[in-house]
């Protein structure tokens, strides 16, 4: 019998028995479809030269008008803005008060206890002590082992501890309580890393599960929003306040001498200046001028060259300080908590932020209303235009609000072409820029919908895709539910109550959105599933990741490990994490074939390989040269299993000035009434892409 080419459909399909789908591709990993053909994934590198604290679940990308070119980075526990290699950290002050003795030591222990009544205070958070008037203890633990920044062990509303650098003795404990006076500055609440399931009665929706027993949940994950304002930032947890973060301060804090001229005005040194609305706050251990405190973020006015003046709000007047105090201060700037700067309207909470290309309002999705103090998870509430301080609705602005009425909960908005796309728990909405009076309008799209976590949505080419509980959809004006070869095995086997952990980003370059989500064993995103929405195909595989970013602002797409590490994907061809380089193993393995309707069997001796090895790496003293493993697995029938597989290595050679460089021919020996077709390769420096094999099989008999 003649050679026989073999051309499998594009995409890799799961959703039928392995014989069914006969023609295609039935598994692979690290796997992607160029033109109808399997070729191995890029691989990644790291994107910058240090790791930051915390699961990172929020990236975005912007460039600042001096050109800088920043990335805004949300942990668990931090948001830090990326510059070049180095992370700063940003994350607002929530609280600042000032406790008088507030630290107990133990003797042989470097554990200390605070006590501050209704501290509001959750495990892991972060506390920086400072101040002139912090004391030691009398023993091991000074003063200046209790000036810093500590992470917090809850204990309950009035009691919490940090680690210090120092083991107490019995001097600090007679010390105890003590500390002097404690300039204490709390950072906004963190969350879990994870989603933690809560069981019992209680735990779920009212009424579901057993009488007493309740139904199985999880708590909500600490998820940050981010959105540039220009060259600022506006930012913050899901489900607390709102911040803003001016660009102009920089990105750590300065330590500068200021001086007082009369009339209060600060001095800075020759060199600096902050123009007019810059959020500063003094963090001195030293005194400052009469009216001024340490922590309070301020705003600047009346900036003239190296002077000015600084207010409580971003248009109020004037402090008047007094004295003529000139020293080192520390002065450093995190998001201005909005709700502060801001008038009386502006929301307490949210729930996602988005900023509007259509002059510029900042829309708060899931806020209280005006005058409340509560959250509605259905409500949004808009700035006025360009005014990210003004919030309450007067005739000479265009801040406003409006509810939806069909779901629990809006989820996530997503700005497409002329409209931003409103996802609630059970519907889709089109909200439009339309002017006063109404400014902005919502029209139902579509209703009995899902989508199964807040950055499940994305969009590309004009479109919006996204993930469902149970299936995919795109938008393009309007909702389709995509058909997905993929659905059964990926639902089958996926944790659901670690849905906030889903992840969706786009791989532009080669027209691709990528999933990232959990398996059903898994508390972490180990697997992903791709769609090619130029070609309309499937792939997935297995890999560890919490946040991705493509940004048109950066060469190839970045995303965030679970080693607490950005990588630059579409990098080479391996993995190299925290430094380490190695292989990135793939793999894909065609359904079942046979000769006819398998009445005979076939017998394989001997298959023509047409691939190519095209980017890999030059072969030298540490790298291999280039290869893949393809191997033919026999079978008596559908539910037999595999017999003794046959295979044989393709290598690229030397000896053909042409792209496609490999070994000529494979001998093999295999006998089956079906076969399934697998290329693999697991080493260093290696990728490929395969094109039409032609296997050389004749009849051999029906036994």
């Amino acid at each position: 019998m003649p050679l026989q080419k073999f051309l499998f459909k594009p995409g890799v399909n799961r959703e039928n028995t392995r014989y069914t789908t006969e023609g295609g591709w039935y598994e692979g990993d690290k796997i992607r479809f160029r033109q109808g053909n399997p070729e191995k994934i890029g691989g990644w590198t790291p994107f910058a030269g240090s790791t930051f604290q915390g699961v990172c679940r929020s990236l975005s990308n912007w460039i600042t008008l001096t050109g800088e070119n920043l990335v805004g980075v949300g942990t668990h526990l931090y948001f830090y803005i990326l510059k070049g290699s180095d992370y700063y950290d940003i994350t607002p002050i929530r609280k600042t008060v000032t406790l008088t003795n507030p630290f107990t030591a133990t003797a042989g222990s470097s554990v200390i206890a605070i006590l501050e009544v209704n501290h509001g205070c959750t495990d892991e958070d972060t506390v920086i002590y400072s101040g002139a008037g912090i004391t030691g203890l009398g023993g091991n633990i000074t003063a200046a082992v209790l000036t810093g920044t500590f992470q917090i062990t809850f204990i309950d509303d009035d009691n919490y501890t940090i680690t210090v650098s120092a083991t107490a003795n019995a001097t600090d404990v007679v010390g105890s309580p003590g500390g002097g006076t404690v300039v204490t500055q709390y950072e906004t609440n963190t969350g879990p890393a994870y989603q933690v399931p809560l069981v019992g009665w209680g735990a779920g929706p009212w009424g579901a599960g057993t009488w007493g027993n309740g139904q199985t949940t999880s708590t909500a994950l600490h998820l940050w929003n981010q959105q540039n304002f220009g060259e600022d930032l506006i930012y913050g947890p899901r489900g607390q306040g709102i911040y803003y973060w001016s660009a102009n301060v920089g990105y750590e804090p300065i330590q500068i001498t200021i001086s007082i001229a009369a009339p209060g005005q600060i001095t800075l040194p020759a060199g600096f200046s902050f123009p007019d609305g810059t959020t500063i706050s003094f963090t001195s251990t030293g005194a400052l001028p009469t009216g001024l405190i340490v922590g309070q973020v301020y705003f600047v006015v009346n900036s003239t060259g190296g002077t000015f003046n600084v207010s409580l709000t971003i248009a109020g007047s004037a402090i008047t300080t007094s004295g003529s105090q000139s020293g080192i201060q520390r002065i450093s700037q995190r998001g201005i908590d909005l709700a502060d700067a801001g008038d009386d309207d502006t929301p307490l909470f949210q729930n996602y932020i988005l900023v509007s290309d259509a002059s510029r309002f900042v829309l708060v999705f899931g806020t209280n209303d005006y005058g409340e103090s509560y959250l509605d998870p259905m409500l949004i509430v808009w700035s006025d235009s360009d005014d990210p301080y003004t919030w309450t609705p007067q005739i000479t602005n265009q801040a406003g609000s409006l509810r939806l009425s069909h779901g629990s909960k809006i989820v996530t908005a997503i700005q497409s072409r002329q409209e931003i796309v409103v996802f609630t728990d059970s519907s889709l909405y089109s909200l439009q820029y339309v002017g006063p009076p109404f400014v902005w309008t919502a029209q139902l799209v579509a209703d009995n919908v899902s989508i199964i976590g807040p950055n499940a949505a994305v969009i590309a080419s004009g479109a919006v895709y996204w993930m469902g509980v149970d299936k995919f959809y795109k938008y393009d004006g309007r909702v389709q539910t995509l058909n997905c070869d993929l659905r059964r095995y990926i639902f089958s086997d996926f944790n659901t109550l670690q849905t906030q952990q889903i992840y969706a980003g786009t791989n532009e370059g080669f027209n691709e959105i990528w999933w990232f989500y959990c398996s059903a064993d898994s508390l972490e995103n180990d697997r992903y599933v791709i769609y090619n929405y130029v070609e309309n195909v499937w792939s997935y595989g297995t890999l560890g990741r919490t946040a991705w970013l493509d940004s048109g602002l950066l060469p190839l797409p970045i995303a965030a490990t679970y080693n607490y590490e950005l990588v630059q994907h579409e990098d080479g061809v391996n993995a190299y994490d925290l430094g380490n380089l190695t292989a990135l193993p793939a793999y894909i393995s065609s359904s079942e074939f046979d000769i006819g309707d398998g009445h005979n069997f076939g017998y394989v001796w001997r298959v023509v390989p047409d691939l190519t090895f095209e980017g890999s790496s030059t072969p030298d003293n540490t790298i291999p040269t280039p290869a893949v493993t393809m191997t033919l697995y026999p079978m008596q029938n559908s539910g037999s299993g595999t017999g003794t597989a046959a295979n044989g290595t393709v290598t690229k050679g030397s000896t053909y000035n042409i792209t496609e460089e490999y070994t000529g021919i494979i001998y093999t020996r295999a006998r089956g009434r079906q076969m399934i077709f697998k290329i693999a390769s697991d080493q260093i420096g290696t990728t490929w892409q395969l094109g039409a094999p032609r296997l050389d099989i004749k009849a051999d008999g029906r036994r």
